[in-house]
């Protein structure tokens, strides 16, 4: 019993390292700019992303900050029950959340993992909310699909009203944003070909 406990801790800590690594990578950030973002030693860092060593809460938050994630981000929701499906398969129960309480929005993650080069999401939207007032850019490209609700889709000078079952695709580098006008909740499978969180 007490060997299966220490596999299962040893899991969780190469599972958490390999999150911090791939987080840590999407930013573009050296373990030695992470370093110096989060206040934690290089050999610290280094550590937790080799999964040898446990970080406390506190170094936890530290590196979630620098790294522009709460702290739930980069947790399991849970073992899986079926062990051959992780980096594979995620589960409705399982999925990570990140919720923009301010702007009305949820993003939840329907990838396994937050690295490779494509990232999906299930983004639902109240109404009136929005993804910020100002638009903004990053690289690759996003499409998406509208199961329910309206979507207000703005990319560059062009503003768009999107329905159920309307999909759409752009360049990120394209200023953009959106917003939900209508009176029920959106909800939009969102993909971005490079990841972005």
């Amino acid at each position: 019993m007490k060997k299966q406990t220490t596999a299962s801790a040893d899991a969780q800590k190469m599972g958490l390292g390999m999150q911090v690594r791939q987080r840590r990578r999407i930013k573009g950030l050296t373990l030695t700019e992470l370093s110096q973002q989060s206040g934690l030693s290089v050999g610290l860092l280094s550590q937790i992303e080799r999964g040898l060593s446990s970080p406390s809460l506190k170094s936890m938050t530290q590196i979630c900050t620098a790294l522009g994630v709460p702290l739930s981000w980069l947790f399991d929701n849970g073992p899986l029950e079926n062990p051959a499906e992780k980096g594979l398969v995620v589960r409705r129960g399982s999925r990570r959340r990140l919720d923009l309480g301010t702007y009305g929005v949820t993003k939840e993650l329907l990838s396994p993992d937050l690295g490779g080069e494509m990232q999906i999401y299930l983004v639902s939207i109240r109404p009136g909310g929005q993804s910020g007032p100002e638009t903004y850019t990053h690289r690759g490209e996003e499409g998406g699909l509208v199961l329910t609700g309206t979507l207000e889709l703005t990319v560059d000078d062009r503003i768009v009203l999107l329905y159920e079952g309307d999909s759409f695709r752009f360049r990120s580098s394209l200023a953009h944003r959106f917003a939900n006008p209508g009176t029920t909740q959106a909800n939009v499978v969102w993909a971005n070909s490079l990841a972005f969180y």
